[in-house]
């Protein structure tokens, strides 16, 4: 087999990245999707090709000979996005690194410079692949060289391949015959005139025929239809000028050293350090782990910390010989408290603060390590009381993702103000900063606020978990949760030795970032005004949220198995139901058969083709449900499905031995400042349906207990009305009357008493659409109605509440000169799609403007009560205790004799948690189930 070469086409490849791959910034707010998947292209041609040669061609900014010949030549080309260009250099400088040689010269286009050395490698007996989105680079196919044109999407890569064989049976037309092909109908996209009236079609059956335009003219009176005979004629310059245009010159003045684009075995040559340092200063972390798997030598950290000093308390097995982290002191004695670690923790209780990092997992405390101004101490599996003695006795604790680890340092009371006041958590102030990041591990927050580099989690440990390092590091296989499976990971620690530095290390950095970020993060939490949100809301609501997921909430268990039962019998009923209708039995769960069945089969109206079949997306079925019972069958048939998939069996998981589930409550993950909630998603149970209500009823609250339920009413209407400051919209509220129905008979001109329940859902719609930047689109598609009628409701709901016009104009007029929206206490939304040059995208960026205040203030409001409720119930030692929250709404498993306090405390707190133009008002119900308290 001759050897190949690989030639991409730096430019081209860039943007088909860019464009199919959603935006991506790095923490600093640099782009770096079309780097990201250029070189995920890359990377899967070569472990495809296993080639000998690489090299990429790139366009300079400069005239070419094309130019100076045809001035107009792309002259209808758009600029840039400046998203895209910023990552031009980007990408040169990865592939500099990488020692991948670049193709340039100015005059000539990339695809010259292509054509010219893919001719030269097939001269020196290379098979050649070109690799460009650019279809004009058909024209060089041929035997020995393969042109791949990737479609990059979210989902991964897809190639369409052509030898010149592909090219005749795809186009009708050779390779060479192309250019003829592009000489007559021309190219929009660079600006080659063609010919009038003659498109695709009629040029490749002309060429097909005659097979060069020069023929063709020479048989000016053969070619039919007599339209392209007459433009053939009269336009004979323009087509020899778009031929001209069109062909890639093949013998450019340029060559290519063959020696530097030699790849060698494996393409290990390729991952080097440098190109390592630049995916983790774009925090391109699927790239990172790539380039680690595959270094020949462990890579150093550039730039990094000097190596600080540390001592390691821990037993004399396995990790007794000193390592790159500092000298070990052996020999902790077991039983009691070591003296070591006693004289450790007294050290870090005297210091003025600390970080400290605790490996915790399965229930067992692997390690814990403290940061000190000018060295670190980590101790082997601590006991929990050593550590909450610590905490006791501290003056100030920096930690990062600290959340899950309090359940080590509780003494079993949960944590009182006076002693959340100690803590600093660097996450949730990097979050604060930069609420899009999505990933505040501590290697990205310590590039960010400290400059420096430090190996991440998967560095040290490879795919392993603690428990599993911590296992191999103890050499102690009870670390392990019963049952677990090693993971076989070549990249991580092979041995005791090694798996104990990486233990040390990864949990000593934990405690370096925290420690050594906190002065920055705090410098520019107060610099950008959110040092009070930072410190009256977000960090006592780390505590709050500890708290509930530690108390969890209690599901009767059997009555969940009885609820599965009854939805696989109305599944079973549905599915039978749906065949009998349909005429046939198909797979109701595959797009591609449904679609089948109900536009081709029972040929249903409002069937919209795509590339894989009919769409049967919800907004396509809904329109239809009304009038085919079959359609309303299978939308209730995908929501039991889904019932019983995610909840009905799905929760079961996550029940607890003490028949409680204890989900995580995330307060980093949604850019709005809104809670999340994981493992399980309890904030996602439905309530539109009945059935969906009724899983409800399968969480209770303990014995002697009941739940107290409690949520905002309307809280981002009234939010919008106070931060509009609209006069019509407060006195609506402040009236106490139906919002809806005041909104109606204003909006349409009728007396408040003659406002028909169809006006009232046109006015909710609108009240409640108002709040997302609704467009008449939107509306009309949601009550029905055509988008005139839409525009008119909006227009005239503007005149009404002219105060929420002029809001919605200012905020998206300040978040584009500023870059970001603002909550009334002070929380960033960075919106960097406004200054993107895509319509739809900057469209998104402005209902974001518009939303991103008022959702983002409701939920800082209802952090404010959560943080309130907690802690009165604790201040007044009550047993009744805050379970749960779901947007909106505060569930309280409240001891029956303490029922009247709740609901005292509960009022207060939320009514209370703001001062607004409007009231702040809840509803609250109690009951024996979450079903009967909602």
């Amino acid at each position: 087999m001759s050897d190949k070469i690989v030639l991409l086409d730096g430019h081209s490849l860039l943007n088909r990245a860019f464009y199919g791959i959603p935006l991506l910034t790095n923490s600093a707010g640099v782009h770096t999707n079309a780097v990201y998947g250029f070189l995920n292209i890359l990377f899967k041609i070569l472990d495809e090709e296993q080639a000998q040669y690489l090299a990429v061609a790139f366009d300079l900014h400069a005239p070419t000979f094309r130019h100076k010949r045809y001035e107009a030549y792309k002259g209808t080309r758009h600029a840039m996005p400046d998203e895209l260009r910023e990552q031009v250099p980007l990408m040169k400088n990865m592939l500099t690194a990488m020692g991948v040689p670049l193709m340039m010269l100015e005059g000539y286009e990339a695809d010259d410079l292509i054509g010219t050395i893919s001719r030269k490698a097939e001269e020196q007996d290379l098979d050649v692949r070109i690799i460009s989105g650019d279809r004009d680079l058909l024209q060089l196919a041929s035997d020995r060289t393969m042109v791949r044109i990737p479609k990059t999407k979210k989902s991964g890569t897809e190639v369409e391949d052509y030898y010149a064989k592909d090219v005749q049976e795809r186009y009708l037309v050779t390779p060479e015959e192309f250019i003829q092909v592009k000489a007559l109908m021309g190219d929009a996209s660079d600006n080659i005139p063609g010919i009038p009236g003659v498109g695709e079609k009629t040029a490749t059956k002309i060429i097909a025929q005659y097979h060069s335009i020069d023929n063709a003219h020479d048989h000016l009176d053969e070619i039919k239809p007599a339209r392209a005979q007459a433009s053939l004629r009269d336009y004979w310059e323009d087509a020899k000028l778009s031929e001209w245009l069109a062909a890639i010159d093949r013998n450019a003045p340029f060559e290519l050293d063959f020696d530097k684009a030699r790849l060698d075995k494996d393409h290990a040559a390729l991952y080097t350090q440098e190109a390592l340092d630049l995916c983790r200063e774009l925090e391109l972390r699927t790239m990172v782990s790539r380039f680690l798997a595959n270094m020949e030598d462990t890579p150093a950290i550039q730039p990094q910390a000097k190596e600080r000093p540390c001592c390691v308390l821990t037993p004399d097995r396995g990790a007794a010989e000193a390592g790159p982290i500092g000298e070990y002191l052996a020999g902790l004695q077991g039983g009691g408290e070591d003296p070591e670690v006693e004289k450790a923790l007294t050290k870090a209780s005297e210091a003025d603060r600390f970080g400290l990092q605790i490996l915790y997992e399965n229930g067992i405390i692997a390690g814990a390590a403290i940061a000190l101004e000018e060295e670190d101490i980590f101790i082997a599996r601590p006991s929990a009381s050593s550590l909450v003695r610590l905490v006791k006795n501290a003056r100030h604790i920096a930690m990062i993702d600290m959340k899950e680890q309090l359940n080590v340092l509780d003494d079993g009371n949960g944590f009182a103000p006076d002693e959340q006041s100690l803590f600093f958590d660097a996450a949730i102030g990097a979050y604060l900063l930069n609420p899009l990041q999505g990933v505040y591990s501590y290697d990205a927050v310590m590039k960010t606020y400290a400059g420096q580099f430090v190996p991440s989690q998967a560095e040290l440990m490879g795919k392993r978990g603690i428990a599993e390092i911590a296992a191999l590091a103890y050499e102690d296989p009870s670390v392990l949760p019963s049952g677990a499976k090693k993971t076989r990971d070549s990249s991580g620690p092979q041995d005791p030795g090694s798996a104990m530095d990486a233990l040390v290390r990864f949990a000593c950095l934990q405690a370096q970032t925290a420690l050594k970020t906190e002065d920055k993060i705090r410098e520019t939490l107060a610099e950008e005004g959110m040092e009070k949100l930072f410190d009256t809301i977000e960090m006592p609501l780390v505590f709050v949220l500890y708290h509930m997921q530690k108390e969890g909430i209690l599901v009767r268990a059997d009555e969940l198995k009885e609820y599965g039962e009854k939805l696989t019998g109305r599944i079973a009923e549905l599915e039978a139901d749906i065949y009998r209708q349909a005429g046939q039995e198909f797979n109701i769960n595959s797009p591609k058969q449904l679609g089948q069945v109900l536009f081709e089969d029972l040929h249903l109206p409002y069937g919209k083709k795509t590339k894989t079949g009919y769409s049967t997306a919800a907004d396509v079925l809904e329109k239809l449900a009304e009038e085919y019972p079959i359609v309303a069958d299978i939308l209730e048939y995908r929501q039991l499905t889904k019932l019983k998939s995610t909840y009905a069996d799905g929760l079961s998981a996550y029940i607890s031995e003490d028949g409680r589930i204890h989900g995580k409550f995330n307060q980093t993950i949604t850019a709005t400042g809104r809670i999340s909630s994981t493992d399980p998603n309890l904030q996602n149970i439905p309530v539109r349906t009945e059935l969906g209500r009724e899983l409800r009823r399968v969480f209770v609250p303990k014995e002697g207990s009941k739940f107290v339920d409690a949520d905002y009413s309307q809280i981002e209407l009234r939010v919008l009305a106070h931060v509009s400051g609209d006069e019509n919209l407060i006195r609506a509220y402040n009236s106490a009357e139906d919002i809806h129905a005041i909104t109606a008979s204003e909006v349409f001109h009728v007396p408040l008493e003659e406002v028909t329940p169809q006006l009232r859902r046109n006015a909710k719609a609108v009240n409640f659409g108002i709040v997302y930047g609704i467009s008449s689109f939107g509306l009309s598609q949601g009550l029905s109605i055509t988008r005139k009628e839409a525009a008119e409701f909006i227009e005239q709901y503007f005149r009404t509440f002219p105060g929420i016009k002029a809001f919605l104009d200012s905020a998206v007029a300040g978040a584009k000169e500023k870059g970001y929206s603002e909550t009334l206490y002070g929380r960033r939304r960075p919106i960097p799609e406004l200054k993107e040059s895509n319509f739809m995208r900057r469209s998104f960026g402005e209902r974001v403007a518009m939303n991103a205040p008022i959702q983002g203030t409701a939920a800082d409001i209802i952090k404010i009560a959560m943080v309130g409720v907690d802690r009165s119930l604790r201040a007044k030692n009550l047993k009744s205790r805050l379970v749960l929250q779901v947007h909106d709404e505060l569930l309280v498993e409240a001891d029956e004799d303490e029922i009247g306090q709740v609901q005292e405390i509960i009022r207060r707190e939320m009514e209370g948690a703001a001062d607004m133009k409007v009231r702040l008002e809840i509803d609250m119900h109690t009951g024996n189930s979450w079903y009967e308290a909602h």
